[in-house]
C-alpha cells in the first residue's frame, strides 16, 4: 500500500500536482500539513527532485518543527538537506552569508520590540519630538507598515511632502535606521526587507538561490504581507514551481501587516494558476463546521467553500448570557471542574479564548480560587524579562560590539560607579567621532570630559575583552557561566533574598538550561546562532502541549490549534466585535473580525461554549453590551438552547425580515407601547435596547428616578450617550 493512498482525492491532486504556481485552498483542519509532507515525498521519490532543490516556509518555529519532524519521518535519507524554516529564520540565513553586501557585519544583531522602543526613544530625544503628540510605539507602527509594503526612508519622505506632520515621521524613520545601521542592527520588518534588497542589487546572489530552490512551498500563505510576498514571487520567478497553501477564511492579521489580497488575487498575478481545494475536515464535529460555515458565509471577500467531515454530528453548541463577567468566569471555572472530575476531559484538553488579554484577569481570580492549573499565552515574553535582557545583552556585546543598545544597558549592570553623566558624555565622544559606544569606552582615557570616571570604565571594557578572546575555544554555556560568576549578577540576588529574587534567579537557571538544550541540538553551536534562535522565537512557540493545564488564550494566538472542549468568551457586540470594528466605516474590518470568530469556532474538536455577559466592566466603566452579531449567525438548529438558562433571542432569517417589517409599520407614539408610570415604574430597565424616534437603537445605561419624572441614560449607536426624561423620550424597548 502506498503512502498516498492513505489521502482523500483532493488532498491526492495537491501532492501530485507538481509544475508551475498551485493555490491549495486548506480550510481548517483540513489536513494541510499532511500534504505538503507528502508532496516533498512525491517530489524526491517519484520526481527525483534533489531535496536540496526544496524549500518549504511557514510562519512560526512550532509549525516549522512539526512539518521538519513529519518531513523526516517520511522521506527519512536525505531529508535534513530539505530547507524547512520560518520566513524570518530563512532571512537570518541567507543575510547571515551575504548582507556585507548592503553594507552591514554578517554577526548583526536582530533587535526585540523593547530594543525598537528603546532606540526610537533616543530617536525622538535627538530630533526634539514631542512623545506626547507622536507616541514611540505609533512612530514604529507606522515604520512597520511602510517596511511592510517595501517603502524605505527616502521613499516614504518624498511619498509625504507637504504633510507636516507625516514629514515629522519620516524624518523619525530615517534617523530610527540610520541608528540600526551605526550598530550593525535589524529589527523583524528588516530581516524581509533586506533580504529582498540584497536579491534586486545582486543578481548573482539571486540566482544562486533560485537554482537552490527550484520547489518553493508556502504555509499559511493568507498571513503574507507585501514584503514576503515579494520575496517568494523573486525566489520563484525562475522556474515558476510555486505551491501556496492557505486558507482566506483565516486571514486575522491585517493588524501585523498580512494582505489578504495575496491569497485573493493569486489567479491573477499567475493567471495559468491550478487551484485545489482542501473542505474536507479531520478535527470537528458536523455541527461545529455547521456553525463555522453560517458565520463567514457572511463575509463577501472570500473564495467559496464548504467545510465537512466523515465525523459524527457531535452535540450541539452550548450557549448562555450570564449578567456580569464574573459570573461567567465563574460558570467556565466549575463547567471545566466538574469535566475533568467526570472523566470527561483533562485540563490541557480546556481552552478559553477571548478577544483580548485584559479578559484573562477574572478567569485567572476564578482559577486560582477553584484549584485549576492554568497557563495564560501572551503574557510577559520569557525573553523581555530584565534578567534575561541583562544577561542576553552581555552575549550580544561579546558578539556585536556595533550594538550600542546592548552595550549601554550593561556597562552599569551591575553597579559600576558609572554615573548618567558620564555615559552621556562618552556617547557625545563617540558622536563626535563617528564611532560605536564600545569603541568610546575603549578610548576613555582619551576623553578629557570623564576625567576620573575612565578608570571605571576600563575594567568593564577589559572584561569584554578577555570575554572576546575566548570566543573560539569555550561554549555559550560556559560563557555564561563566566558572565554570571564575574559580573556576581546571582550573588546580588542571592543577597536580596526575597521572592522576587528567587523567582529571576529560576530564570537565569532556565536560561542556561536553554543554551545547553540548543548546544546539545545544533551541529555547530555559535554565539551568533544562539542569539539568533533566542531573537526568532515566538510566544506561541512556548506553549507545552504535554502539560496538564487549562489554556487561556487570545483568538489570533490560537490559530494553528486545536481543543477537546473550547469556550468561547465575550461574545458581545462591543467587545466581540470589538467597538472600533463596529463603527469603522471600513466593511473589510468586520469581515477581519468574522474571520477571527471563524477561527475560534474551528478550533473546537468536540465541545464548543459561546458565553457572554449583560454587563461588563471595561476601563473601569459598566457597559452594557448587546449579544455578539456573530453568536446571532449561528441558527438555533445547531445551538443547545434546553441546556442553557436562556435561549438565544434570534429568530430563522426569514423570522427577523418579518419582525423588521412589522416594527416599521407600528406607530411610533402610540400611547398603549410605552408609558411613564411612576408607581408602577418603567417597561423597561438597565441593560434593554431601546428604541428613539430621531437617534435610533442604543442600550440604557442608568434610570434616576426624579420628582416628576424619570431620568434615562442611553447609548445610542450612532447618536452616543443622551440624557432625557422618560415620558418626552417614549422609548420603545426592543427585543434582540
Amino acid at each position: 500500500m502506498s503512502i498516498y493512498d492513505t489521502l482523500n482525492t483532493q488532498q491526492r491532486e495537491a501532492v501530485f500536482y507538481t509544475e508551475g504556481p498551485v493555490l491549495i485552498l486548506a480550510g481548517a483542519g483540513s489536513g494541510k500539513t499532511r500534504v505538503l509532507t507528502h508532496r516533498v515525498a512525491y517530489l524526491i521519490e517519484e520526481k527525483g527532485i534533489n531535496p536540496w532543490n526544496i524549500m518549504a516556509i511557514t510562519f512560526t518555529n512550532k509549525a516549522a518543527g512539526e512539518m521538519r519532524e513529519r518531513v523526516d519521518s517520511i522521506v527519512g535519507f536525505g531529508s535534513d538537506s530539505i530547507w524547512v524554516s520560518t520566513f524570518h529564520s530563512t532571512c537570518v540565513r541567507i543575510l547571515r552569508r551575504y548582507i556585507d553586501k548592503l553594507g552591514y557585519d554578517n554577526n548583526f544583531t536582530i533587535y526585540d520590540t523593547d530594543d525598537q522602543k528603546t532606540i526610537m526613544k533616543e530617536v525622538c530625544k535627538y530630533l526634539n519630538i514631542d512623545t506626547k503628540i507622536y507616541k514611540e510605539k505609533a512612530l514604529l507602527s507606522v515604520i512597520s507598515k511602510a517596511k511592510d509594503e517595501l517603502i524605505g526612508p527616502l521613499q516614504y519622505c518624498l511619498n509625504v511632502q507637504g504633510d507636516f506632520s507625516k514629514e515629522k515621521i519620516a524624518k523619525a524613520y530615517e534617523e530610527y535606521q540610520k541608528r540600526l545601521k551605526n550598530n550593525n542592527a535589524l529589527d523583524f520588518d528588516d530581516l524581509i526587507v533586506k533580504t529582498v534588497e540584497l536579491f534586486r542589487d545582486n543578481p548573482d546572489v539571486l540566482d544562486y538561490y533560485q537554482e537552490r530552490f527550484k520547489y518553493i512551498m508556502v504555509d499559511e500563505y493568507q498571513d503574507t504581507n507585501t514584503a514576503q510576498f515579494q520575496l517568494i514571487s523573486i525566489l520563484a520567478s525562475k522556474y515558476k514551481n510555486l505551491c501556496v497553501v492557505g486558507d482566506d477564511d483565516q486571514s486575522i492579521y491585517k493588524f501585523r501587516g498580512a494582505n489578504i489580497s495575496n491569497i485573493l488575487d493569486f489567479e491573477k498575478v499567475y493567471s495559468n494558476a491550478k487551484v485545489i481545494k482542501l473542505e474536507q475536515n479531520y478535527r470537528s464535529t458536523q455541527n461545529i463546521l455547521n456553525a463555522a460555515n453560517q458565520v463567514i458565509k457572511n463575509n463577501l471577500g472570500r473564495k467559496v467553500k464548504s467545510l465537512w467531515t466523515d465525523n459524527d454530528e457531535g452535540s450541539k453548541l452550548f450557549y448562555r448570557q450570564f449578567q456580569n463577567a464574573f459570573e461567567e468566569a465563574e460558570f467556565i471555572a466549575g463547567d471545566i471542574s466538574q469535566k475533568v472530575r467526570n472523566g470527561e476531559y483533562e485540563y490541557n484538553d480546556c481552552a478559553i479564548l477571548y478577544r483580548t488579554n485584559a479578559q484573562s484577569r477574572t478567569f485567572e481570580e476564578k482559577f486560582i480560587l477553584s484549584n485549576i492549573p492554568y497557563k495564560i499565552v501572551g503574557g510577559i515574553n520569557f525573553y523581555a524579562r530584565k534578567e534575561i535582557k541583562d544577561l542576553l545583552a552581555y552575549l550580544k556585546t561579546i558578539d556585536n560590539a556595533k550594538d550600542d543598545l546592548s552595550v549601554r544597558r550593561i556597562i552599569n549592570v551591575p553597579k559600576r560607579g558609572i554615573g548618567s553623566t558620564t555615559l552621556a558624555r562618552i556617547q557625545d565622544y563617540a558622536i563626535e567621532h563617528e564611532m560605536t559606544f564600545y569603541n568610546a569606552c575603549r578610548a576613555a582615557d582619551e576623553i578629557p570630559t570623564i576625567g576620573k570616571s575612565a578608570v571605571k570604565v576600563k575594567p568593564f571594557v577589559t572584561f569584554i575583552q578577555v570575554l572576546r578572546s575566548k570566543l573560539s575555544y569555550v561554549s555559550v554555556s560556559e560563557l555564561m557561566q563566566d558572565i554570571i560568576e564575574e559580573t556576581g549578577y546571582v550573588k546580588e540576588l542571592e543577597a536580596e533574598n526575597d521572592e522576587e529574587a528567587k523567582a529571576r534567579m529560576e530564570n537565569i537557571d532556565e536560561l542556561i538550561s536553554k543554551i545547553v538544550t540548543y548546544e546539545q541540538s545544533s551541529d555547530e553551536p555559535t554565539l551568533s546562532g544562539f542569539l539568533e534562535e533566542v531573537a526568532l522565537v515566538a510566544d506561541i512557540d512556548s506553549l507545552d502541549e504535554e502539560s496538564n493545564h487549562v489554556v487561556l488564550m487570545t483568538l489570533h494566538s490560537a490559530k494553528g490549534l486545536e481543543f477537546p472542549n473550547v469556550y468561547l468568551a465575550g461574545m458581545e457586540d462591543g467587545i466581540f466585535p470589538s467597538y472600533m470594528t463596529i463603527v469603522s466605516e471600513d466593511p473589510t474590518e468586520i469581515e477581519e473580525e468574522r474571520r477571527l470568530c471563524y477561527v475560534g469556532i474551528t478550533r473546537a474538536r468536540k465541545n464548543l461554549a459561546l458565553t457572554c455577559a449583560k454587563q461588563r466592566m471595561i476601563r473601569g466603566e459598566i457597559q452594557y453590551n448587546k449579544v455578539s452579531r456573530f453568536v446571532k449567525e449561528i441558527p438555533n438548529y445547531l445551538v443547545d438552547a434546553e441546556a442553557s438558562e436562556e435561549k438565544i433571542k434570534e429568530m430563522p432569517r426569514a423570522g427577523i425580515n418579518q419582525k423588521a417589517r412589522s416594527s416599521f409599520q407600528t406607530r411610533v407614539f402610540e400611547p398603549k407601547m410605552f408609558q411613564v408610570k411612576k408607581s408602577e415604574g418603567l417597561s423597561y430597565a438597565i441593560g434593554d435596547t431601546v428604541k428613539h424616534i430621531k437617534f435610533g437603537v442604543g442600550v440604557v445605561n442608568a434610570i434616576v428616578e426624579g420628582g416628576k419624572d424619570y431620568e434615562v441614560t442611553v447609548n445610542f449607536e450612532k447618536a452616543g450617550v443622551k440624557k432625557m426624561f422618560a415620558s418626552f423620550a417614549k422609548l420603545m424597548k426592543v427585543e434582540r
